[in-house]
């Protein structure tokens, strides 16, 4: 319940503030006398497609911490702690970044990075990862985090988020503009959006929107195999405890992340078809590294 009403009350505040700023900027008016005027469409589609993403991005730390229960380690009171720290603080060094925060949190296994920069990131364990692997399958689950930092994963895939949700904004106007000037071509008593404008445009936004999300689970799945690749670089040019601690999640049950996490952690659920699945079958994993190996 926690995680929905974060997952709710962040969306919402998303919206206020996206609202404000386009009220503020004028790109509300876009449905003119004379018809649609396209640069101001496109103006509001960016706003909404890119702003929602990258005030999500900005609070991507603070709602991991929130929704996850993560705790940071600021001074280590175990020796797995130390050596979490230690580890993370070795891999990040030889992956050329500034020290990531490390955290962990209580639940099933499963780990995740985030964050909105490379200088300013975070990575977290769960206890049930800790439980479950060994330190070597615990330190190439870290390297895989680690690479995501490194790779920027987390900017990119916000990047392609914008992008496509920019042309669901834009296109789902376009066809609902359309289609309601086809419907009212023989009323030319009426003026301003009609009732086939409004119906079109929640119909069109949903089915765009499904469609932008293969899009973008299709990238998310292809960072997968990147930082399986990095965290075998990083584990020194060896993929084989990248493979074992795959093989060892194939055999557990990871806690789902939340909904706005679920593209961050090492094991994602399955979409019900593999075309929404944020993460590759881990069996295709494991057979990227061995051809790599």
């Amino acid at each position: 319940m926690k995680r929905v009403l974060i997952f709710l009350a962040t969306n919402l505040a998303i919206m206020v503030v996206l609202g404000l700023v386009i009220n503020l900027l004028g790109l509300n008016r876009f449905l003119t006398a004379n018809g649609l005027n396209l640069p101001m469409l496109l103006g509001f589609a960016a706003v909404m497609g890119f702003g929602g993403s990258f005030i999500s991005l900005w609070l991507s730390k603070p709602m991991a911490k929130w929704s996850t229960g993560a705790q940071v380690i600021e001074q280590p009171r175990n020796p797995t702690e130390a050596w979490l720290v230690d580890t993370v603080a070795r891999l990040a060094k030889n992956a050329g970044l500034p020290m990531p925060e490390v955290a962990i949190y209580e639940g099933e296994a499963n780990a995740f990075a985030t964050g909105p920069s490379r200088n300013n990131s975070l990575v977290a364990v769960s206890t049930g990862l800790l439980q479950s692997m060994s330190r070597e399958e615990v330190e190439a689950v870290l390297a895989h985090e680690v690479a995501h930092v490194a790779n920027g994963d987390m900017v990119t895939l916000t990047l392609i988020q914008g992008v496509v949700n920019t042309f669901v904004f834009f296109l789902a106007r376009v066809v609902g503009y359309l289609v309601d000037s086809f419907l009212r071509k023989d009323n030319e008593e009426s003026s301003g959006p009609g009732l086939g404008y409004m119906v079109t445009v929640v119909v069109c936004d949903i089915v765009f929107g499904i469609l932008a999300s293969m899009i973008v689970m299709y990238f998310s799945r292809q960072r997968e195999f990147r930082a399986d690749a990095g965290a075998a670089r990083l584990m020194g040019n060896n993929p084989r405890p990248m493979m074992a601690a795959l093989q060892r999640l194939g055999g557990l049950s990871p806690e789902p992340l939340p909904a706005n996490m679920a593209a961050s952690g090492i094991a994602g659920g399955k979409g019900w078809m593999s075309l929404f699945s944020s993460h590759p079958p881990i069996e295709e994993r494991i057979t990227a590294l061995q051809q790599r190996g």
